[in-house]
């Protein structure tokens, strides 16, 4: 899978854990960076998904997603995510993510453009209406690649799994993959009601960071 993640924040510095601690499952807790935390919106493309052990599979396993997310660490001290919401534009990919794992899918109607000029455009919309309907439009262009990623860089992408509940039991789903190769990214557009409907303040001043990676291979064991 191939991403872009942007990690704003609910006004210009970075999270207070205070603010997103209550927001997180039973058994973790915010996981720092000098005493703050982070959250994250990532928009990204998945290629040739399985399920259960089989092989990918064509359309049904390819489709853009956006997750936005949180920064998680556990009694035990595996460092994780926990996802406030996740759109994508499969049906059959959702409603096994929400029914088989309990996490927070959405249907959407979404795009990932790639133009001429090197930028890519990432678009969605909730299909349901109401209260939970959520729109993003993001637009960045990649830059050059990160031989070094910084302290933030590697506290915000060194995560191999998620945190959750399932059946009202505390769940961590380990997700294996290579180290991402990442690239730093200008962000062009971002116009965004997905934070606030995931129950977040909208953001109040620019990103901490954004970055891109072409994508890695992952395998999701069993949790």
């Amino acid at each position: 899978m191939s991403s872009t993640t942007i990690h704003p924040s609910g006004r210009p510095a970075p999270a207070d854990p205070a603010d997103v601690a209550p927001l997180l499952p039973p058994g973790t807790v915010p996981d720092t960076l000098d005493g703050v935390t982070y959250v994250g919106l990532v928009p990204f493309r998945m290629h040739r998904v399985g399920w259960l052990g089989l092989p990918g599979v064509p359309y049904l396993g390819d489709f853009p997603e956006t997750n936005v997310r949180l920064y998680s660490v556990d009694s035990r001290g595996r460092r994780g995510v926990v996802f406030l919401s996740l759109d994508a534009a499969r049906l059959i990919p959702v409603a096994v993510g929400r029914l088989g794992f309990g996490m927070p899918y959405r249907w959407s109607r979404m795009r990932v453009e790639h133009r001429p000029d090197g930028t890519l455009t990432y678009t969605s919309t909730r299909r349901r209406p109401g209260a939970l309907r959520a729109t993003s439009r993001i637009t960045v262009r990649p830059g050059e690649p990160i031989d070094d990623p910084t302290p933030l860089e590697h506290f915000l992408t060194a995560r191999w799994g998620m945190h959750g509940t399932l059946f009202g039991r505390p769940l961590h789903l380990r997700n294996t993959h290579p180290r991402w190769p990442l690239h730093r990214a200008e962000l062009l557009e971002c116009d965004q009601t997905l934070l606030t409907a995931a129950g977040l303040p909208h953001p109040a001043g620019p990103p901490a960071s954004v970055l891109y990676s072409p994508g890695v291979p992952a395998r999701f064991p069993p949790p």
